[in-house]
């Protein structure tokens, strides 16, 4: 393997985990090696089942995903002493205690947002071979795409139109703004989107029409002025108003949060309560795998 030049591929599937890309080799001449990332393939499921009295079986209840367990595993083959010392500090940083993506080059890359859950192993096989194991932990386990989605609307208007006296025949030159987006879900699990409104806007609602006709609300019963933001994560199930002052008392959820099913697609409506053409939303959203 000596000799071979920087960006050489081992495998079609790359994994990156901070600054290091598994599976080429890099600028400095280092050959990262990995294994096939063991819990990439999908994490261990929660559900708490009964057991039926006097009776064979249990009874169903609901299945959830728990935290999603990845291990890294595999070798690294250094020119010289100096470069085997450096990728060592590397794999020692590179699962940090922060949020860290991971991401794998797949035909569709998809990534996880992670953080070291176990002491990393990193092993001296020789002054330029190393031998390593490293633990990281996505408390969502979705994959999600690494491109991120998104579209923006205004509030619905008409500009235009007929207007007296009138002389047959009539033709309309009127113009309608929906007001409306539609996002699509390409993965294979459901996913969660964040919504930004930019004020003003008087009392804003966000009406998602769901695949199977279903309609889910989110109503805030407030009012939003010029330079205000409102940040709403349906993942974190959080309302931030200008990026630190919670607002979700404020926000009501009569049907639920709105989500993208698998494979499917949704049709979002812009509303308030009054008309402002500086009003926007923003809806920002990923594709998502199990």
């Amino acid at each position: 393997m000596a000799g071979l030049a920087p960006g050489y591929r081992f495998t079609e599937h790359l994994v990156q985990l901070g600054d290091i890309t598994f599976g080429q080799v890099d600028g400095a001449g280092v050959h990262w090696h990995c294994e096939s990332p063991d819990g990439w393939e999908g994490p261990e499921t929660r559900q708490d089942q009964s057991q039926r009295e006097a009776d064979h079986g249990a009874w169903p209840a609901p299945a959830y995903l728990a935290e999603r367990v990845v291990t890294l595993a595999g070798k690294v083959f250094a020119p010289s002493r100096a470069a085997a010392d450096a990728a060592f500090e590397q794999l020692l940083s590179a699962a940090a205690l922060t949020d860290t993506v991971l991401t794998v080059t797949e035909t569709i890359p998809k990534q996880l947002t992670v953080r070291r859950s176990g002491k990393p192993l990193v092993k001296r096989l020789t002054a330029t071979a190393l031998e390593y194991s490293l633990q990281v932990t996505a408390v969502d386990p979705r994959r999600y795409a690494t491109v991120e989605q998104y579209d923006t609307a205004r509030l619905p208007i008409t500009t235009g139109g007929l207007t007296p006296p009138l002389t047959p025949p009539l033709v309309s030159n009127a113009v309608t703004a929906s007001g409306e987006i539609t996002a699509a879900n390409a993965g294979t699990f459901e996913t969660r989107p964040v919504f930004v409104i930019d004020g003003p806007a008087d009392r804003p609602e966000i009406v998602t029409q769901m695949p199977n006709g279903s309609v889910r609300f989110l109503t805030y019963s407030q009012s939003l002025y010029a330079g205000d933001q409102l940040v709403i994560d349906v993942d974190a199930k959080t309302c931030m108003l200008n990026g630190n002052v919670s607002r979700r008392r404020f926000l009501a959820v009569p049907s639920g949060w709105p989500v993208i099913p698998a494979k499917s697609a949704v049709t979002v409506q812009f509303r308030a309560a009054f008309y402002n053409s500086g009003a926007n939303l923003t809806m920002r959203w990923r594709s998502a795998w199990m």
